[in-house]
């Protein structure tokens, strides 16, 4: 789902679990909960997320259908809604969503200027995803179509600025090529196997939008049992690359504690492990770090002003058994005083 310009949104969609719980002991569809996310730039956000969940037929997957919106001290809003869907014995996967809002941020020092700023963002968003898996293995292929309205304002002097650095938005639709692998135990809440897509977005103004450019991003997921109880070790490696990209188009930081697009690079790497321990019941709680790397060069990582670590940790409680989908009351910590608390609706990866 991209909500790429919604800073701070603690909102984590994944797949979905298969039910091992008999016809009597089956959960409600319905689910509803609350969404919490605090931090120095975006403020508290408040927020609530509305779901479905259904199976298409006995051997799917359960499927997902969710509506959500948010609301921050700082007045700025999200709602839209979102659709990860299974069909055919889980030959077919279709993902879809909607997202519109607008996004004030403050900043102490934007991008690196040394300026303090506040930004108004405003966000129109509309994707779909298909994939068709190959055979009876546990690969599928397919693609996607992402369009997008993104505008940045500013206040005075600072608009000047960011048109000088290009950073005002654009609007572009594009197309793209999908590939997962997919053995997870369970495709929401997995405690073993491992998860890998690898898709690509060509942004094209001869399909409507004001910018041509080219993303190719890969996502990493590995998962681990360790211990008596079945502890979890989930390990994540992603990357987004960008190419004729505008800044607006750049790739962001994207890792709890830090503000979503207070820093930006042509190109973004990140390794995070998250322990996830069972402790009673549907209680659990998380121990989690990463370090991430914003670059236009890979020997820019040498550099640590462009590595971010992050460090956390919260408790976890089993919201649906049934289909996988876990609440996470958090804390993250970054450098030069970035932090973020968030409860959030699923596992993160």
């Amino acid at each position: 789902m991209r909500i790429i310009a919604s800073a701070g949104i603690a909102l984590c969609f994944t797949g979905a679990a298969h039910s091992d719980t008999s016809d009597s002991e089956k959960e409600s569809p319905w689910l509803l909960t609350p969404t919490v996310s605090a931090d120095p730039k975006l403020g508290t956000t408040l927020g609530a997320v509305a779901g479905y969940i259904h199976k298409f037929d006995a051997e799917s997957a359960p499927s997902l259908i969710t509506s959500f919106g948010t609301y921050s001290d700082t007045d700025s809003y999200v709602g839209g809604v979102y659709g990860d869907t299974y069909f055919g014995a889980d030959e077919h996967k279709l993902m879809f969503g909607y997202v519109n809002g607008k996004i004030r941020n403050e900043y102490d020092d934007f991008l690196g200027t040394g300026v303090s700023a506040k930004t108004e963002d405003n966000i129109e968003s509309l994707f779909a995803r298909y994939l068709n898996r190959i055979g009876d293995s546990h690969w599928y292929i397919g693609g996607q179509l992402i369009m997008s309205d993104y505008v940045v304002g500013a206040d005075g002097i600072f608009d000047r600025i960011l048109e000088q650095i290009g950073l005002t938005g654009f609007q572009s639709n594009g197309i793209g090529l999908v590939a997962e692998l997919d053995d997870r135990d369970h495709n929401r809440n997995p405690s073993s196997g491992q998860h890998l897509v690898a898709h690509n977005v060509a942004y094209r103004e001869g399909l409507g939008g004001e910018e041509s450019f080219d993303s190719l991003q890969v996502n990493y997921s590995h998962y681990l049992k360790f211990g008596a109880k079945e502890h979890v070790l989930a390990t994540n490696a992603r990357g987004r690359w960008t190419h004729d990209a505008p800044t607006s188009g750049f790739s962001s930081l994207n890792m709890r504690g830090y503000t979503r697009g207070n820093y930006l690079g042509e190109h973004y790497s990140h390794i995070n492990l998250d322990a996830r321990f069972n402790i009673k019941g549907r209680w659990g709680a998380s121990l989690f770090g990463g370090l991430g790397c914003l670059y236009s060069k890979v020997s820019a990582c040498d550099d640590s002003d462009n590595l971010f670590p992050m460090l956390g940790a919260g408790i976890i409680f089993d919201l649906k058994p049934d289909a996988g989908i876990v609440l996470r009351l958090e804390y993250a910590a970054g450098k030069d005083d970035n932090e973020g608390y968030y409860l959030s609706l699923g596992q993160p990866f």
